[in-house]
């Protein structure tokens, strides 16, 4: 009996999918539970896997193109079998000019009490059950339409670098990308794209620099192209960006959103890292582990900032699990460090350079990125000083931390040279009034203040 292939909800909150690439070709004997096509997500590129056996006798999904949870992607059956009424019943990928509202309601729920969620599931009648992650800590129910797509990139018009030449023959890279290639003399024309639709992202830059000159030998600066190239290059949305497009519609609009900043002398939390370096690498830390550390102990003594808006009531945690906004090409992803309560600066250390490892190379599972109560976004390493984060609902608050620097202050009636930090609350204020986030920043300075306080 044939079976369907079908896109599947392999996160809590896919709506749809991207064939990344497909692993069989049709007319390959298939067996259950063989890895068929990489399916790039609303967070990470994940495994379609067979639910049947037979022979791939169909692949309707072709590689770049999106479809829909719960759309016919291809055909296991018997050499024989006839499968026409199924491939003629197919759902096609999504299209360029479908029109779209966004979602009208948006209730957020936790695994204790969501009872449905908004990921479809695969149907029953097709592949069985859907190799979605069980349900996580928390969900989004709701009335979900499609999204409006954005115009495919048009083909490549030159033979040069088909992977890389997007709208006008224009070269598809990142800016990252292209400032590597040229501060490294790299014919960047020359390299393959891993990125979304062959972009060419920081990756195949450090791979190109690895394997040394002969790989991608610079070319002559062509001033002529700067005039004649196209006027603009449209970039097709990847998945994880429409979600992150979605997901502050749903937060910076309908969210009551206020902001409280304050100035934090980090002079001994420098002296506490320096200490622990000199202890030998093991101990070595990183001023942004210190600063989760401190707010996830802050959290713990305000439950009421360690919470989540869920519509009809409030819910507060005794434990505390702190997402961490990490940048990738493709947008941003927060992987989050369950219980960073009661772990200690070390154990913190190890598990973020890990998740932010797996969350640069889009290996992080649904398990890893869903069920933060709070979040912390850093961008002092970029030199900005203050900024404002947009809420990651159904969380009431998220810290914004920005650069460590020198600065002259008053102590004691003179003026000296400390270091200093902005931290910015933001603040759902159905949940965290104003007086509420001061309490809770006036605790976390004093444990950054003061870090001898984390360890008690």
């Amino acid at each position: 009996m044939a079976t369907k292939i079908v896109m599947e909800a392999l996160s809590p909150t896919m709506e749809e999918g991207r064939l990344v690439k497909w692993l069989k070709n049709e007319g390959d004997q298939i067996a259950k539970g063989e890895v068929l096509a990489e399916i790039e997500t609303d967070k990470a590129v994940m495994e379609l896997v067979a639910r049947g056996e037979g022979v791939l006798r169909k692949r309707v999904l072709g590689e770049g193109e999106t479809a829909p949870v719960g759309n016919l992607v291809g055909v296991i059956a018997a050499p024989d079998e006839d499968i026409s009424a199924l491939v003629a019943g197919a759902g096609g990928p999504v299209k360029a000019d479908e029109q779209a509202k966004p979602p009208t309601e948006v209730v957020a729920k936790t695994q204790e009490s969501a009872g449905a969620s908004s990921v479809p599931t695969t149907p029953n009648a097709s592949q069985g059950e859907a190799s979605a992650p069980p349900q996580q800590k928390t969900q989004r129910i709701g009335n979900a339409a499609p999204r409006r797509e954005q115009p495919p990139v048009p083909e490549p018009i030159t033979e040069q670098a088909p992977h890389a030449i997007g709208n006008g023959g224009r070269l598809r890279a990142s800016p990252l990308a292209r400032r590597l290639a040229s501060e490294n003399g790299l014919d960047i024309q020359r390299l393959s794209g891993s990125g979304p639709g062959g972009r060419i992202v920081k990756r195949d830059i450090e791979a190109a620099i690895a394997a040394g000159p002969q790989a991608a030998p610079a070319a002559a600066p062509a001033r002529a192209a700067a005039v004649t190239g196209a006027d603009y290059e449209d970039i097709a949305l990847t998945q994880i960006r429409k979600t992150i497009a979605r997901r502050l519609a749903e937060s910076i609009g309908p969210i009551p959103t206020f902001y409280l900043t304050i100035e934090v002398d980090m002079t001994a939390v420098a002296e506490l890292r320096e200490a622990m370096k000199e202890l030998g690498s093991d101990f070595k830390v990183s001023y942004n582990d210190i600063l989760m550390k401190a707010v996830a102990t802050a959290l713990e003594k305000h439950p009421e900032v360690n919470a989540h808006w869920l519509g009809d009531r409030i819910r507060q945690f005794n434990r505390v699990h702190l997402g961490m906004a990490v940048a990738i090409d493709e947008g941003l992803i927060t992987p989050v460090i369950f219980d960073a309560n009661r772990k200690g600066l070390s154990e913190i250390s190890a598990e973020a350079s890990a998740l932010a490892a797996k969350a640069r190379s889009r290996k992080l599972t649904p398990e890893e990125y869903t069920g933060s109560t709070f979040s912390v976004s850093n961008l002092g390493m970029f030199g900005i000083d203050q900024f404002t984060a947009i809420i990651n609902p159904p969380e009431v608050g998220i810290i914004a931390a920005g650069a460590l620097e020198e600065k002259p202050v008053v102590v004691g009636g003179e003026v000296v040279v400390r270091k200093r930090m902005r931290l910015t609350m933001s603040c759902d204020h159905r949940v965290v009034d104003g007086a509420t986030g001061a309490k809770f920043l006036r605790t976390l300075r004093q444990m950054l203040e003061n870090p001898l306080m984390l360890v008690y």
